[in-house]
């Protein structure tokens, strides 16, 4: 892999290693300023679903940095494939199903790391 696609590819994973804190660990003291659209009385009530959501983006953050650590070329590009779909996949289904932005946050920025993968 080139080292733009490599660096793009480590962005991804250190996003997802963000979103897990957020959602693991800081989901009712720092989410509620990031979801603002979401009523304040969710995030104590929510915070067992948020957790195995972090836990998930914690698994594609690994898998990306995985990607990252493997010496054969091939593999480490077709692993880092497997995860960065995984990513732009999870942020296009978000983008439908929850709110728009969680496309330009997660799934443009997969999209622009596994173009940089496919092409280097």
């Amino acid at each position: 892999m080139s080292l733009i696609a490599k660096l793009l590819t480590a962005f991804v994973a250190v996003e997802h290693l963000s979103i897990l804190w957020l959602e693991m660990f800081a989901w009712t003291t720092h989410a509620p300023k990031v979801f603002r659209s979401m009523p304040a009385d969710l995030f104590p009530r929510t915070k067992a679903f948020a957790a195995n959501q972090g836990l998930y983006n914690g698994f594609l953050a690994a898998g990306l940095l995985w990607s990252l650590l493997i010496e054969d070329p091939h593999w480490a590009r077709n692993v880092a494939c497997f995860f960065l779909g995984c990513v732009a996949v999870a942020g296009i289904y978000g983008a439908f199903s929850a709110q728009r932005s969680i496309f330009l946050v997660q799934g443009l920025p997969a999209l622009l790391a596994l173009a940089a993968v496919l092409f280097s």
